[in-house]
């Protein structure tokens, strides 16, 4: 057990090393979200009001789209230099290797766009009332959109268009997600019970967790066959 923690460790603190060497990559995600935040009032209009009752859907639609951008890589680069075959001879389960992955994709998306969802809810002319509920939402949310989309890039791993599958393959996946927290957000808003909504965003957070490893280790699995 202790052998395979230092693993998961040091698999975490190489893919965060390799992520920042690469440049913007570790970064790209938070810039497509403020970017895309700062461009929505211009497409629809500055108006309050208008803004308000879009927001709390488009900050999570774009944390989506954002959390998309680096996932063909994720799993892909080790495929090809072999190094997903040294993790599968690893002490390291490989449902170990698929937890490792997406923590280190919400480090490297999920965590900066926790950081930077304020400024852009401020964009937006997202109710104050509503700030808190949606740092909630996104801290028990995105780490489902992680999990998910490991899950994706590793069963559309070897794929000849995985870049092009694994986005329309986890779209569906994540549909909870954005129902439950989109509700909480807007239920905080109207000033009604946001409880229920967390509820189920954690339950769909937990089912993704138990999941995730579970059917991402079966597709390493069949990939290196």
């Amino acid at each position: 057990m202790a052998r395979a923690l230092a693993w998961l460790a040091a698999l975490i603190a190489r893919d965060v090393r390799l992520s920042l060497r690469s440049g913007g990559e570790a970064f790209m995600a938070v810039g497509f979200f403020l970017v895309a935040s700062a461009c929505l009032p211009l497409s629809i209009g500055p108006e309050p009001q208008r803004l308000a009752v879009i927001a709390a859907g488009a900050l999570w639609v774009m944390a989506l789209l954002a959390s998309l951008l680096v996932l063909d890589r994720l799993l892909a680069g080790d495929l090809e230099d072999g190094s997903l075959d040294l993790l599968a001879l690893a002490p390291l389960p490989l449902e170990g290797v698929i937890l490792a992955k997406a923590l280190v994709h919400w480090l490297l998306t999920g965590l900066p766009i926790v950081v930077a969802a304020p400024l852009a809810a401020i964009w937006l002319n997202l109710p104050a009332p509503a700030f808190t509920t949606l740092m909630v939402t996104l801290i028990v949310g995105s780490p489902a959109l992680s999990l998910l989309g490991t899950l994706g890039s590793a069963i559309t791993l070897g794929s000849r268009r995985g870049a092009l599958l694994t986005p329309l393959m986890i779209l569906p996946l994540n549909v909870p997600v954005l129902i439950f927290a989109g509700g909480a957000v807007e239920a905080a808003v109207s000033g009604l019970a946001v409880r229920p909504h967390l509820l189920l965003l954690g339950a769909v957070a937990l089912v993704a967790a138990v999941c995730a490893p579970l059917f991402g280790a079966a597709a390493l699995r069949e990939a290196l066959r």
